[in-house]
């Protein structure tokens, strides 16, 4: 934005700049709703218009105003307050008053606006800028006029505009006229003159460097050529008035010429513009509005227009240029005679009588040699196509109109000749007043038809179908209608033609030649100039003896062999003297300019006619081929012999010709290939070349040389060239170009200075085309020999080959080519015009191209070259590259490479090529590095580089779409260059981007390369001196038009230039260096992001796959902004982004007011909630709807030749990936595949067919291109919903959560996952899309799960949750979500496992929504039965019902797929089909499910594959596993196992398959690991994540517990066959249990294995088990035994946990995890606890199996109270299970102290401490600072979970601790009544019988087996014999003392304290479980025990 004065309203540049963009729009680019626009405009500008170029006046109060603004300030427009201005700006504001002559204020702001447009220009100050800005706004001033007025309807063309606007600009453009526009124009032509201006500017030094200085007269030229078009374009469309026209005369007459006599190109326009007023000749058009033009043609309706410029026309006054005058005579007589012969023109008779007059004066005056001269020698005159056809109608109309002139004409050129005639018979001086004016038209006619730039082919008007002329193939200017009669202008013209070729008089011979060349321009006319020439060559009927016309084919050749005779016989006795001075006696000067003459003609008619040149080269007499190879080699003039080789070039156009041209040219040796045994001398061109043409200084023959080359180069380059006296091949004539034309080329001399440059292009162009044409073959690197007269000799290597080994090597070619490079550089930078410089630009360019193609081929050289392992050294190219150049003794080859695109504004194709360069060698990442050296080294050249690459990516006319065939208009072929150049600049880029820093492409994008790159602080361009850089030019080309509603112009015009912008965007905001500053700056000084999101999406009809592109790069940026923000708090920033691609109510106003409209626009949504807004769609889901999920694949092929297989074999061959990472099959590849296969046909049946062959090929291509075609559309597809899917996340799992309220949230994930499966589960979506779709429905419905959740946890406090569901999502949305997510899973059919694993993901967490959560236990009195039947279904469970509704509706199609994924295929898809399953048969009520999984035969292929995993299993125990895969699926297989036996019929259907039977054969659980051995080895994974090999074994163990002791649970209400098998189980594995029960050290994990086991065996290992089972007698003993080891090892264990080893283990328990102590010792707790539990229960197990009365009990505990201490060794007593009851007494109460202080906690959740919340968080998040990071909300969240954990630990402990109360109870009471009731003392003294006292202890085996060492034993009853053991036991006595000490020690331990606890357990909690009174029995029992009197 330009700063703006507010005082002064005109302003010269920034309005002016607007209004010709609003002009240009309106007009050129036909914008919608320009015209608006305009008329603001227009209004806006009048004035500048009005006074056009008048410049603002100086007054004194202005100056005075800024002379005070460095004291007091000056108030800005746009700017608030005043602002002072520093002293150097005012004086510099002064000097441009001065220097302008405009007022000062004007001067300040174009100072200003020189300021601010300082970093376009770099390099300039901003005065310098300031000069450059005044003339380019006064050239949008004349721009915009002249566009207006073209834009006008009228006579001459239209450009098809809009009514309205034609309408507008017309009544503006006439008011300007009625003002006097025309004078205006005429004096601003006038005075503008660039020399005077230089002048002035210099003095004040107003001009800076050349560039400067070119660009200032450019832009003064531009203006006077502007102003001049004007009145132009003004003429051509409507007449002038008399007075303007008068003027335009008087204007006319002051005019001169420039040096060269030709008038310059304003002038020109002039000229052009007073031959447009007197022009009729369109009336003869007829066009439908020809009465309108007639009534406005002032020629027609004013007589006084007419007087007044015929009298200024006819006076005799001279002008000075009186050619010019003699033009406008000659147009104002036609325009006379036109009239005359108009009816209106009757009135006129007086001026039109004098029409003759007239054109004799123009005659005289020398009007056709003026008009060759002065107006076509004008450069600008070819350049506008209606100057041509006022030109071609002034021609034709003085040849049609005036035929009696013609006549005359010829007549007076008949005379002279014969006066020449005979003054050459006398041998005198022919006469001096000769007028060669007929000599003068026939070179105009052919001077100005041989340019024909527009290709309108005019010269048509002068031919015409004769009827000997009937060609069928061809068509006259009324196109194909040749039977119908021409105009009569046309046959005038016709006749003309004919007639003056008839008996020509020599004298005009030539002119008449050059004339017919001129004719002969184009395909048509070509063809009728040479049946004219061939029918002029046939003797005519009456004089069959005369010959022919000497102007025709007959002749000329005829001429040409007469004069090849002649030389041929005076060859053979000419020496080499004679060669050098070629006698001239042949032929005569005249002769020679004849033949050259006549040579231009044939040649121009052959170059157009392909018929003419075989017709010509074919004919048996004329043989013109053999002719003219003969006159190359007699001794004729260099000129003559460059003609002939031209001419042969014309013909090698041919393929069939050029073939045999090359046979013939190598056997006469124009170039010396064989050298004769004797001859010691060279001959042919070569000795020209070296001793001719050198010492003259001139080289046409050279250069025609070069060109007969490259035109047969291009049509065919034969390989067995000279087979026979020589190695054949091309390898002499590129050696002889290489070596004696291009290498010597600098030194030679040359009289004309442009010629070295036309030389240098010349051989190059060869050399070009040669490398374009080569394809590196692997034969090329063999090393082949041939015959040659009986001996070998090496064969030449094909000539790119040649071309290749000398670019890739340091030649004296590379360095001449990088020399010529750096002269081109140094030349184009003069910016001054030089002799030859269109050629050394053409010779640069093809410079350019041999090093990019050089480059593009050596890779696939340089390959074939190691593999054939020949003798040549070749170099990388781009290593050369860094070679130091001869003259500036620096690195700067590519310096010098890249300085090309500083030039693109004059050579956009060098910039191209040069950019091709530079991407090619930015791949090498070494020569990155020292590129950054060479660009920055020195820093004037670093600045222009800088400036190049971003001119160059700043041209905003790039458009795409524009094919390469389409390169007619240079205009289009230069945008299409100029925008190819962007794109290689930004792939440059991005290539860069990936590599190493430094690189290029930071340089470029303005970052540091010498510090730091995140120490960058970038800047607006111009800010704090920061240059102008690429990054600010890519910023710019996104931004244009990206404040209007259509959005970025850019990624509609240029849609791959777009997506390359985005993606270098994304680059710098992704590398970790460049993030930082990168996005900084973009959200800062841009706000980029914003302004582009808000544009999604792009919708581009034509071209999907950039638009998608062009998304997904923008879309991953802002998934990267949202991250970014929301880690650095930035939560506006991330609130606003978040709104606009969330919000569903429509934005209150466009955002161009970015930062206002957000808050309001919220608020206002906010406010009005209640839907008065109709919704907009989401921008997520219209993003989502602009990527389509159908692709339409192409169908197969159809092929009648080929063989399809094999076809699709060799696409696939073709095929690579390429830059994009696309598998893309290589058509051109594919092509040479194909037609090579074509060619290898043989035989007359393959050539007949070969067209069709050739269109089976092309549809073949066709196909691939079309598969490539779909093959880089579903990328983009893929590509687009992958940066969708991760905005999509990043939005939901970075920003923070509170910035989306959840009811929001689940919405907004409802239509994202409803939208997202519409898509999907339709018809024809592809199923490439499905796999990320899948990985985005995971996400969303994982989201949406953890939203319902935390909205429940927040919502539901202890009242247990709100009962109406799910409060933000309604169920039926839940309901659609599940049915689309089970469509979805059954659509992927059989394959896609992987992808079906996100999906059961996704299922899971979906059915997780209904899952209960966790609830504390209060303990409070339970609900009664007859309440929790009829209380109403609470929100989870209905919920529930209705999904397991749903899943079951999908029948067993459903359960097949998942069954099927659960029993096979990939690991994780398995694992998650697993917990799907576990899942639905855990909420399947009518076990639906189990039944089909029980039925179908899945079940037992799950039981069946245990044994398979065993192996598996066996390895991971190794120190370091393999993979944990198999461990995971044992852990799912295991988990849903457990799951099918919770139900009794499950467990029941378990065992049926076998399941104890396979784990009984599972080896792994024998293999305990050393636990000790992570220690010895160190192999401990250091991150923690897999576990040691202990824990390992443990992961397998505790599953498989687990699932026995649900199955024992689940069958024993049944049969004894569960415990049996499970008995087995732990018989087989005995070894290994007794080592687990034996554990030394009780850790966690042993307490975990220890509760489970002792769990199983207090239900198997009872002595009934074996009962009734088929058990071999003889296993028998030992089974007994296993069980009785079992029973010692669990009462062994009872002592060490309730006594010895308690206090230890719970201090461990606290030391072994300071980080979260607190939860480690709850799990200790329980787990100790639920041991102590098992044993207890296990101990009551055996009292009531062994009998039901006490008497005849077993008893297991000794009758002694000592505390417990190392009771390893003996008999545990009672005072054991006494010690336990007191100790779970005082557990008790602790626990339920804590209990009630953690419910109260929870009640009051709201008022605890914030310290004491984060002590609560700090037991579920680990790290040190997590807690603090956590958010209020979240924080009270994890309070409350952790709470509720432990509030249900502590209930569960209490549950334990009061089983364990219970059970003591009980054990202690059958022991004591056992004791204290039945037990008969022994006395020490009575001798031990055995068997003595046998009932007076009821012991069982097991307590044999306890006491091995001691017993209490008298006697042994129940299972087994006595014998069997009395032998190993040694018996012990009972004495009544002991029993005394019993009752006494047990009084003393039950006591009063001890019962009070008891009741106050009862009181406290069983009677809430309902177990009324069985302590408080207990207790009452045990008491009268203790308290019976001893006996």
């Amino acid at each position: 934005p330009i700063s703006l004065m507010a005082i002064n309203q005109i302003f010269l540049w920034g309005p002016l700049k607007e209004l010709w963009d609003t002009v240009e729009g309106a007009v050129w680019r036909r914008q919608p709703e320009s015209v608006h626009l305009l008329d603001l405009q227009l209004k806006k500008h009048k004035p500048n218009f009005l006074s056009l170029y008048k410049n603002p006046p100086k007054s004194a109060e202005q100056r005075e105003k800024v002379r005070k603004a460095s004291t007091e300030g000056i108030a800005i427009q746009g700017q608030q307050g005043s602002r002072l201005l520093p002293e150097q700006l005012l004086t510099e504001a002064f000097i441009l008053s001065d220097l302008f002559d405009i007022g000062e204020l004007a001067a300040l702001e174009l100072l200003l606006a020189g300021e601010n447009q300082q970093p376009h220009f770099p390099g300039l100050s901003r005065g310098l800028v300031a000069v450059l800005l005044y003339w380019d706004g006064k050239l949008c001033v004349a721009n915009s006029l002249r566009s207006l007025i073209q834009s006008r309807h009228g006579k001459t063309f239209t450009l098809e505009l809009s009514g309205e606007l034609v309408a507008l600009t017309t009544r503006f453009t006439d008011e300007l006229m009625s003002q006097g526009l025309t004078r205006r124009l005429l004096t601003l032509v006038s005075e503008i003159n660039v020399t005077r201006e230089f002048e002035r500017l210099q003095k004040e030094r107003g001009l800076g460097n050349e560039k400067h200085r070119k660009e200032v007269s450019d832009l003064i030229k531009e203006c006077r050529q502007a102003l001049a078009d004007c009145l132009f374009a003004w003429t051509c469309q409507s007449p002038l008035g008399k007075d303007d026209t008068l003027a335009l005369v008087a204007h006319l007459e002051t005019v001169t010429v420039e040096a060269d006599g030709s008038l310059d190109s304003v002038n020109l326009a002039l000229v052009m513009a007073l031959l447009y007023c007197l022009d009729v000749s369109f009336l003869e058009q007829g066009t439908e509005d020809r009465e309108d033009l007639l009534q406005a043609l002032p020629l027609l309706t004013e007589k006084q227009y007419v007087s007044a410029v015929h009298s200024r026309l006819v006076d005799g006054r001279p002008w000075k240029l009186p050619g010019l005058q003699a033009v406008c005579r000659l147009a104002w007589a036609l325009a006379l005679h036109a009239l005359s012969q108009l009816p209106q023109g009757s009135a006129l008779a007086e001026f039109t009588e004098a029409d003759e007059a007239l054109a004799d004066q123009a005659l005289l005056g020398g009007v056709f040699l003026f008009m060759t001269e002065g107006m076509l020698g004008c450069e600008g005159f070819t350049h506008d196509e209606f100057y041509t056809r006022r030109l071609h109608s002034l021609i034709t109309d003085f040849l049609a109109l005036m035929p009696m002139k013609v006549k005359q004409l010829r007549n007076r050129a008949d005379e002279d000749a014969r006066l020449v005639h005979m003054s050459l018979q006398m041998g005198s001086e022919p006469p001096s007043s000769l007028r060669k004016d007929l000599d003068h038209l026939m070179i105009l006619i052919g001077e100005f038809y041989s340019k024909d730039l527009f290709g309108l082919e005019l010269a048509l008007e002068f031919w015409c179908h004769t009827e000997s002329l009937q060609h069928t193939s061809l068509q006259g200017s009324y196109l194909g209608m040749a039977m119908q009669r021409p105009p009569h202008k046309q046959v005038v013209l016709s006749k003309f033609v004919r007639q003056m070729g008839d008996l020509l008089p020599p004298t005009l011979y030539i002119p008449y030649l050059r004339m017919l060349k001129g004719l002969a321009n184009g395909p048509q006319c070509a063809h009728y100039c040479f049946s004219l020439l061939k029918t002029n060559g046939a003797p005519h009927g009456d004089n069959m003896q005369v010959t022919g016309s000497p102007v025709s084919w007959e002749h000329f050749f005829h001429s040409l062999m007469l004069y090849h005779e002649n030389l041929r016989r005076d060859l053979p006795n000419a020496d080499a003297t004679h060669y050098r001075l070629p006698p001239i006696r042949g032929i005569t000067q005249r002769e020679l300019d004849g033949l050259t003459s006549f040579l231009q003609l044939l040649c121009t008619i052959i170059t157009w006619s392909e018929n003419a040149r075989l017709a010509l080269c074919e004919h048996p007499q004329w043989t013109p081929a053999v002719v003219m190879l003969g006159l190359l080699q007699c001794s004729v003039q260099p000129v003559l012999k460059g003609e002939l080789l031209l001419c042969l070039a014309a013909f090698g156009k041919s393929p069939e010709i050029a073939a045999s041209l090359w046979q013939s040219l190598e056997y006469t040796q124009i170039l010396q290939t064989v050298r004769a045994p004797g001859q010691k001398q060279a001959a042919g061109i070569e000795v020209e070349l070296n001793e001719i043409e050198s010492s003259c200084e001139e080289y046409p023959l050279t250069r025609a040389f070069c060109q007969l080359i490259s035109t047969l180069v291009e049509s065919a380059l034969p390989v067995n060239l000279g087979a026979g006296l020589r190695a054949p091949g091309f390898q002499p004539y590129l050696t002889f170009l290489r070596d004696a034309v291009f290498l010597p080329f600098p030194t030679r001399a040359y009289r004309r200075a442009a010629e070295k440059w036309e030389v240098a292009d010349a051989v190059l162009e060869v050399f070009h085309k040669l490398l374009r044409d080569y394809e590196p073959q692997p034969s090329d690197f063999v090393q082949e020999t041939v015959e040659l007269q009986g001996e070998q000799v090496l064969a030449h290597k094909p000539p790119g080959h040649s071309l290749m080994f000398h670019l890739l090597n340091d030649s004296p070619t590379l360095t001449l080519c990088l020399s010529l490079l750096e002269e081109g550089v140094r030349q184009l930078d003069t910016y001054s015009l030089f002799p030859g410089k269109k050629q050394l630009e053409s010779a640069v360019l093809h410079c350019l191209c041999l090093l990019d193609l050089a480059l593009q081929k050596e890779v696939v050289f340089m390959d074939l070259l190691r593999e054939s392992q020949a003798s040549l050294i070749v170099s990388p190219l781009e290593q050369l590259l860094q070679g130091v150049s001869a003259q500036s003794r620096r690195a700067d080859h590519i310096v010098n490479i890249a300085r090309y695109l500083y030039h693109s504004s004059s050579n956009p194709e060098a910039a191209f090529q040069s950019a091709k360069i530079l991407q090619r060698i930015a791949r090498y990442p070494n020569i990155q590095n020292r590129l950054v050296g060479d660009f920055t080294h020195d820093q004037t050249v670093s600045d222009k580089l800088m400036a190049g690459f971003v001119e160059c990516l700043d041209n905003e006319g790039a458009e795409e779409g524009l094919e390469k065939g389409d390169d007619s208009e240079p205009a289009k072929k230069e945008a299409r260059i100029r925008h190819e150049t962007q794109i290689h600049i930004l792939n440059l880029l991005i290539t860069s981007l990936e590599l190493k820093t430094p690189n290029l492409a930071l340089y470029l994008l303005g970052y540091e390369v010498k510090k730091p790159i995140n120490s960058t602080n970038l800047q607006d361009a111009g800010v704090l001196g920061c240059p102008r850089s690429c990054l600010h030019a890519i910023l710019s080309l996104l931004q244009r038009g990206s404040e209007r509603r259509s959005g970025p112009v850019l990624t509609s015009q240029a849609p791959h230039l777009a997506e390359l912008c985005y993606q270098v965007i994304y680059q710098l905001c992704v590398c970790s260096d460049t993030s930082g500053p990168t996005m900084r700056y973009l959200r800062t000084s841009q706000d980029f992001l914003f302004t582009h999101l808000q544009h999604l999406p792009f919708i581009l009809p034509g071209d999907e796959i950039s638009a998608l592109s062009q998304m997904s790069w923008l879309m991953k940026t802002a998934a990267i902004e949202l991250r970014v923000t929301s880690l650095n708090r930035q939560r506006s920033h991330t609130q606003r982004l978040l709104n606009l691609l969330l919000d569903d109510q429509p934005r209150t106003q466009h955002a161009a007011d970015g930062e206002t409209g957000m808050e309001e626009s919220r608020s206002v949504s906010g406010f009005l909630h209640f839907d008065t807004v109709s919704k907009v769609r989401r921008k997520l889901l219209s993003v989502l709807d602009a990527i389509n999920f159908s692709q339409d694949v192409p169908e197969l092929l159809q092929l009648d030749f080929f063989e399809r297989t094999q076809i699709e074999q060799v696409i696939a061959n073709c095929e690579h990936v390429n830059e994009h990472g696309h598998t893309v099959c290589n058509v051109k590849l594919l092509h040479r595949v194909l037609v090579a296969e074509v060619n290898a046909l043989q035989g007359m049946a393959a050539i007949g067919q070969r067209p069709l062959l050739m269109e089976e090929v092309n549809s073949i291509l066709q196909q691939v291109v079309e598969r490539n075609r779909v093959r880089r559309s579903l990328s983009a597809k893929r590509h687009a919903l992958q940066s969708w899917r991760g905005l999509v996340e990043t939005l939901l799992t970075a920003c923070p959560a509170d910035l989306i309220p959840a009811d929001d949230r689940q919405i907004i994930i409802r239509d994202l996952l409803l939208d997202l499966h519409d898509k999907v589960l339709s018809e024809d979506s592809a199923g490439e899309l499905m796999p990320i779709v899948a990985g985005a429905v995971f996400t969303l419905t994982a989201h949406l799960s953890q939203s319902v959740l935390s909205e429940q946890q927040q919502g539901a406090g202890l009242e247990g949750g709100s009962s109406s569901g799910f409060a933000s999502i309604a169920n039926s949305a839940l309901h659609l979500i599940l049915r689309k997510l089970l469509d979805f899973i059954l659509c992927t059919g059989g394959g896609f496992q992987r992808l079906r694993a996100h999906l059961y993901g996704a299922l899971l967490y979906y059915l997780q929504i209904a899952q209960k959560p966790e609830e504390p236990d209060t303990l409070q009195q339970g609900i009664s039965m007859w309440e929790r039947l009829t209380a109403p279904e609470d929100g989870f469970s209905k919920l529930q019902r209705e999904n397991l509704a749903i899943i079951e509706s999908y029948g067993t199609a459903l359960m097949e797929v998942v069954c099927r994924d659960a029993c096979d295929g990939h690991e994780i898809g398995r694992m998650l089909a697993l917990a799907v399953l576990d899942r639905i048969l855990s909420i399947d009520r009518q076990s639906q499910w189990l039944l089909y999984v029980c039925n179908s035969g899945y079940l037992r292929v799950l039981v069946e594959s245990l044994r398979q995993d065993d192996t598996a299993l066996q390895t991971l125990l190794s120190p370091q596993p393999p993979l944990l895969k198999p461990l995971y699926i044992y852990e799912s297989k295991m988990a849903l196992l457990t799951r099918v036996a919770k139900t009794g019929q499950g467990a029941v259907e378990l065992l049926r398959c076998g399941l104890v039977a396979q784990l009984v054969e599972c080896q792994v659980f024998d293999m305990v690991p050393d636990s000790d051995s992570h220690r010895v080895f160190g192999q401990r994974d250091p991150s923690g994540f897999i576990p040691s090999p202990l824990d390992r074994y443990r992961q397998i163990l505790l599953p498989a517990l687990r699932l026995f002791q649900v199955i024992l649970t689940s069958t024993t209400t049944h049969h004894q066959q569960g415990a049996t098998q499970v008995l087995q189980w732990l018989i087989v594995h005995a070894d290994t249990i007794q080592g687990l029960l034996r554990c030394q050290e009780l850790s966690m994990g042993a307490l975990q294995e220890l509760s489970l086991l002792t769990g199983i065996i207090s239900k198997t290992a009872l002595p009934g088990a074996l009962e009734g089972q088929d058990v071999n007698s003889a296993a028998l003993p030992e089974f007994q035994g296993h069980i009785s080891r079992f029973q010692r090892q669990c009462l062994s264990l009872l002592g060490r946990l309730a006594g010895s080893e308690r206090e230890r283990l719970l201090k461990q328990a606290e030391i072994a995890a300071p980080g979260d102590p607190a939860e480690r010792r709850e799990e200790m707790e329980v787990a100790m606890q639920q041991v102590c539990a098992n044993i207890m229960e296990y101990c009551q197990t055996l009292l009531l199996q062994s009998s039901a009365q006490a008497q005849f009990s077993i008893c297991l505990f000794s009758p002694s109270v000592n505390e417990p201490a190392t009771l390893y060794s003996r008999v545990p007593s009672l005072g054991l299970v006494l010690f336990l009851l007191k100790n779970s007494a005082a557990d008790f109460f602790r626990f339920h102290q804590s209990h009630r202080q953690a419910l109260g906690k929870l009640q009051s959740l709201e008022q605890l401490p914030p310290e004491e919340l984060k002590e609560l968080c700090a037991a579920l998040v680990s790290g040190t600072g997590g807690v603090e990071k956590i958010s209020s909300v979240q924080r009270s969240l994890l309070a409350k979970r952790r709470l509720v954990q432990l509030i249900n630990n502590r209930a569960k402990l209490l549950a334990l601790c009061s089983y364990v109360i219970e059970t003591c109870l009980f054990v202690m009471w059958r022991h004591l009544e056992y004791y204290l009731l039945y037990c008969t003392p022994t006395d020490p003294k009575d001798s031990l019988m055995p068997g003595a006292s046998a009932y007076r202890s009821r012991l069982t085996d097991a307590f044999f087996l306890v006491l091995l060492i001691t017993s209490l034993l008298t006697g042994v009853l129940l299972l087994c014999s006595p014998d069997s053991f009395g032998r190993a036991l040694g018996l012990s006595r009972v004495s009544q003392q002991d029993l005394e000490q019993l009752q006494s020690d047990m009084g003393a331990g039950f006591g009063e304290a001890l019962q009070r606890k008891l009741l106050e357990v009862e009181g406290l909690y069983s009677q809430v479980r309902s177990r009324y009174t069985f302590i408080q029995a207990l207790v009452r029992r045990i008491r009268g025990l203790l308290r019976q009197p001893k006996s």
